[in-house]
């Protein structure tokens, strides 16, 4: 796919939308079946590998309405069952259609809180565009209607134009819940749980809240202003935000249950422990996992020179491990801080690699260049201990393994180097120990991950607990979706606790 100017997609989407705008409600399923799928303008690849700003421009109102008619509002709706919180998303995408913006966000807030920050970083094409009708008309998921640009669109137009409303708060309850970490699924707890009235507090080890949204995404992908912006949501429905503190050591979670007061918890530590792949040579100087490379750049901005003093190391020719979202952003990152030239060293073949098609194809507009089928065995240092090379080994593929792709296996004498200076190892993290360490009565997996129940329930009484800490490594929305659920499930035991108050409230009443 090559590259197309904001100013060509726009002039594209004007003249078609000229096609159809007297006749948009007698429109036939083929007809709508036949509108093509509107690509995303977005910046120059040779402007934007110079610059933090966003890539994905987002559609124009024109651009919008006209993807948003590719929809053929089937029975099925199986976009709604794909959604991991449920969105009515036929209902939303018809708003759009006729130009009812506000409507059509609306729609989505009924279920989502992050609309922005989904419509964004979510994997649609593996989610609610995963069996579009549209899609399958054309046998692939790429030809679906463009539910998540669709999203980003509305919940853009009411952000910039300052529409965002502020949930109804219930009143007061006088119950306290308190949430460990204010990434995606901490927040949707907090907003959730503040809703029906309890005071939340969000406890979060670093000093700005966002999890894996603020650290882990960079900002061309994903502005940390639009971050701020949900946050600042909560914090005017009145969620209390406590930053630098880290449960398990500022407190322990049994000192915020008995001593502290609080009502219910729901832990949210996330899965920030990076995996290394134990060869030779990963302690040298210049190799880094991206966990701590994507920290500095992002959270830290070591990007901005002039108003930051966060040292990032100086890199020419970088190779990155791994082939998922968390390596391209690693290897696009490593581009925008001055690399001259950047590898994606992968086992697999394109087609297996988990990162996104838009992400994947972005890093190839940049001029990141991919080494398939190829993996990483020793890295090689110089007389001081810094990174001058990394031996990689060929490889083929066999059998499926569990995970449904072909196994790699390592070609014998198919040695080969790279000259690199630097290495960013993007293979996968664990789950954050701290919490099952500091608190013997929450029951792990063999991974470290919180075993919970189908209400997000952990083993300890009133101790809820979703997102990375439970899944591993996933997704924003999928996090959210466990936090909703965990939600509910918190609000009904505390309103089982209120009723149960005021029965012994009459009680005593009446006794005396």
């Amino acid at each position: 796919m090559s590259y197309r100017s904001p100013e060509e997609v726009e002039t594209k989407a004007i003249d078609l939308l000229e096609r159809y705008k007297d006749r948009i409600d007698e429109l036939k399923n083929k007809e709508k079946i036949a509108i093509p799928v509107q690509d995303m303008p977005s910046q120059a690849p040779s402007i934007r590998i110079h610059n933090l700003k966003e890539v994905a421009l987002g559609y124009t109102p024109e651009e919008a309405e006209l993807e948003a008619m590719r929809c053929i509002q089937c029975p099925t709706q199986t976009c709604v069952e794909d959604c991991p919180v449920h969105i009515n998303v036929p209902l939303f995408i018809k708003h759009i259609v006729h130009g009812e913006f506000q409507n059509a966000i609306d729609v989505i807030k009924q279920n989502s809180l992050l609309p922005s920050i989904c419509g964004r970083v979510c994997p649609q094409e593996v989610q609610c565009q995963m069996r579009c009708s549209v899609g399958k008309v054309f046998k692939t998921v790429d030809k679906a209607v463009s539910i998540g640009r669709l999203e980003r669109f509305v919940a853009d137009w009411e952000r910039e134009r300052g529409k965002i409303k502020i949930p109804h708060i219930k009143p007061e309850t006088g119950k306290k819940v308190a949430v460990v970490g204010g990434g995606p699924a901490g927040l949707v707890v907090a907003a959730d749980v503040r809703r029906e009235g309890h005071s939340v507090t969000i406890f979060e080890a670093f000093h700005k809240l966002g999890g894996v949204m603020r650290y882990g995404i960079p900002e061309f992908r994903l502005p940390n202003s639009i971050v701020d912006e949900e946050i600042e949501t909560l914090e005017r429905m009145g969620v209390e935000i406590r930053t630098n503190f880290v449960v398990g050591k500022t407190r322990t979670l049994d000192e915020l249950i008995n001593e502290d007061g609080y009502d219910a918890v729901f832990i949210a530590t996330g899965a920030g422990l990076p995996l290394f792949m134990g060869i030779e040579g990963e302690n040298l100087i210049g190799v880094f996992s991206a966990n701590e490379y994507l920290t500095r750049a992002n959270l830290m901005r070591a990007f901005d020179k002039e108003h930051a003093a966060t040292p990032i190391y100086p890199s020419k020719i970088v190779a990155v491990l791994g082939g998922g979202n968390v390596a391209m952003d690693a290897s696009r990152m490593a581009l925008r801080l001055g690399a001259e030239k950047v590898y994606v060293v992968y086992r697999r073949t394109e087609k297996e690699m988990p990162a996104r098609n838009e992400e994947i194809e972005h890093a190839k507009e940049e001029g990141v260049e991919f080494l398939f089928l190829s993996n990483a065995k020793r890295v090689i240092g110089d007389e001081k201990g810094r990174v001058k090379a990394l031996e990689c080994l060929r490889y083929e593929l066999g059998e499926p393994d569990d995970s449904g792709r072909r196994r790699p296996i390592p070609i014998e004498d198919s040695e080969f180097y790279l000259k690199v200076d630097t290495v960013i190892v993007a293979i996968g993290n664990r789950s954050n120990p701290l919490i099952s360490q500091t608190t013997p009565g929450i029951e792990t997996n063999k991974w470290g991950n919180i075993i919970v129940d189908e209400n997000q329930k952990t083993s300890m009484d009133r101790v809820y607990a979703g997102g990375d800490i439970v899944l591993g490594a996933a997704t924003v929305i999928l996090a959210m979706g466990e936090g909703r659920k965990a939600a509910a499930a918190i609000n009904e035991l505390l309103a089982k606790d209120i009723e149960e108050e005021k029965n012994q409230q009459f009680a005593d009443v009446h006794k005396n």
